[in-house]
């Protein structure tokens, strides 16, 4: 269930993308799609959204996403600059203008001392932008550390589009 806060999140990002007279699509792993249900569960959204990419596995991310081999052996699927290379994709494969993606270890196992379970990788960029991306640990059970993860990506995306918008 989305919450008021994100409810609200989601009513300004739509209005700054459709004010701008832009779109998004979005890239997921740990959230497999959560993201994509939150944002078209609004209506209108189809004049602002424009595609999701669930790409749950590396050879996804490398056939969808175009996430280079390299990526994934030098710094994992759960690294920054796996997300940055999906959200660039994104936008390979989209006529999208922006695009977020996360990729992470939901749990309940998965994880390791490196990466533990909770840590989420997120990217957001756009046409013209340079990627912004980072690294949360969530706590709670896989539900809470993916619910989070969406609703942290879409508060993220909406700090960006108000840079964007102010510029």
């Amino acid at each position: 269930m989305n919450s008021p806060q994100l409810l609200m999140v989601l009513d300004q990002v739509a209005s700054l993308l459709k004010a701008q007279g832009m779109t998004l699509a979005v890239a997921e792993s740990c959230t497999a799609g959560w993201i994509a249900k939150t944002v078209t569960d609004r209506a209108g959204s189809s004049g602002w959204f424009e595609a999701g990419f669930v790409t749950y596995s590396n050879a996804a991310k490398e056939s969808m996403l175009s996430v280079p081999v390299s990526v994934f052996q030098r710094f994992g699927a759960v690294s920054e600059a796996c997300a940055e290379a999906m959200a660039a994709g994104v936008l390979l494969h989209s006529k999208a203008d922006f695009s977020l993606a996360v990729t992470g270890i939901a749990g309940p196992g998965g994880g390791s001392v490196e990466k533990p379970v909770g840590l989420v990788c997120f990217a957001w960029t756009g046409r013209d932008l340079q990627s912004v991306t980072e690294s949360v640990r969530f706590f709670g059970n896989r539900d809470m550390v993916r619910q989070q993860t969406v609703h942290y990506a879409l508060s993220r995306l909406l700090v960006l589009l108000k840079e964007v918008a102010g510029s």
